[in-house]
Order: C-alpha cells, then structure tokens, then sequence
C-alpha cells in the first residue's frame, strides 16, 4: 500500500535545511563517475570523524540511537522516499543531534556521491525483500549492491545486516559467500542468543512483539 503524501511535506522538507542532501538525478549525472558529484563528508559534519552508512533507515530510530550512543561517528542515512526521510530529520532535529546527515535517493548510486573507502561500517536493517526471483536485483544484497558496498567500505569495514526474512537472508547469505565476503556473528534467532549491544528498529520491534525471529549477520571482505 503507498503511503498518502504528508501534509506540509515540501515545507517540512525545507524546513530540515542541511539535515538532508538530495541524490537526484535530475541534477546530477550519474552516467559517467565524475568527482564533482562527490561530497565533502569533513565539510558536511565539519569534522573527520569516522563514517558509518545506513542504507533504508525508515524513521530514523535505528541510525538516532547509534547517533547517541557513538557522538564522535558520522552518520549517513539513506531512504529513498521524502515522505518518509522528513519524519527521520525532524525527529534527529528535535534529539538535537548533530552528527547525523540523511541521504535521498537510490542506493544505486550511493559510490557516484560517497568517497571511495570512506565509511567503516554499512547497516542494512530489514531491507525489502523483493521476493519476486525477477526482481533480485533490486536486493540490497544483491552482487551488485555488494560491489558498490566493496568500494564505499574502507579497508576492515564491515556490512551488518539485519531481517526478519528467511530466504531474504539465505540469499543474502548465498551472495555474500559467492562474492568472496566472510561472515561471522551469524544468528538465526537474534532475540533469543548471546548477542549483546542490538539497537531495535521500528520494524524489529514490530516482528519480535508478534514471535518472529530476527536473522543478523556482519560480513566483512577477506585478506589476501
């Protein structure tokens, strides 16, 4: 079901200034990489402290709490729906919090407008699951999500993910082995383990209150 347009939204969106930065390609050419279109992430934050990525981050609760819990990362949220994202700025406004910066537009395009080898860590919470076999590729996990994830990830960095999905994330599995990543940290039952330090998310909170498993994971690419 599509969510009805919010009311106010291009005047809310205005009002959340440099919290959002627009990835339209309407205005920049993704065809061909060009260094113009790569931001200054030390300009944007106004410091060179450490990056980390949450590509799909829904109302923002997951990328606030780590927000607050690690003041001295940077934080990029990416969603690709205005609808969605000005609720996300809005409440990291209202949190006061400064280190976070929300991205819209199609991850698809997230290595023509990140540097190269610039974020330590990618999250990848409860990502649609697109399970149409004609549409793999538009998973998140997909090769060639990994391939753009292999070059934003800086050397040690890892991609953590997190589903309520079964085969969403045996497929996940599957694309990470075939792409040569390696995994530890794997759960089958994330609520249920020894796992320590887990930030609930909107949707999280919602599979866990109905007794559905949470599957985790952190990938990362092996050394030569």
């Amino acid at each position: 079901m599509r969510m009805r347009r919010k009311s106010n939204l291009e005047e809310r969106l205005a009002a959340c200034g440099d919290m959002i930065i627009y990835l339209d390609r309407d205005v920049l050419d993704f065809s061909v990489k060009d260094d113009k279109n790569i931001m200054d992430i030390s300009a944007v934050f106004g410091n060179d402290n450490p990056v980390e990525l949450e590509i799909g981050c829904g109302k923002g609760q997951f990328v606030r709490e780590l927000a607050k819990l690690q003041p001295n990362t940077n934080f990029l949220a990416v969603e690709v729906s205005s609808n969605v994202i000005v609720e996300a700025a809005e409440n990291t406004i209202a949190d006061g919090l400064t280190n976070v910066r929300f991205l819209r537009g199609n991850a698809r395009y997230l290595d023509c407008f990140i540097p190269a080898k610039k974020v330590g860590r990618i999250y990848l919470n409860f990502s649609c699951p697109y399970p149409k076999n004609t549409y793999a590729n538009h998973r998140l996990t997909n090769h060639e999500f990994l391939a753009i994830y292999e070059r934003l990830l800086s050397d040690g960095g890892e991609i953590h993910q997190k589903t309520d999905n079964m085969h969403f994330f045996e497929y996940s599995l599957e694309q990470f082995a075939q792409y040569g990543w390696g995994l530890k940290n794997v759960s089958l039952d994330l609520h249920n383990s020894d796992f320590e330090g887990n930030i609930m998310t909107e949707y999280e909170k919602r599979f866990t209150d109905l007794g559905q498993p949470i599957y985790r994971l952190e990938a990362f690419r092996r050394t030569i």
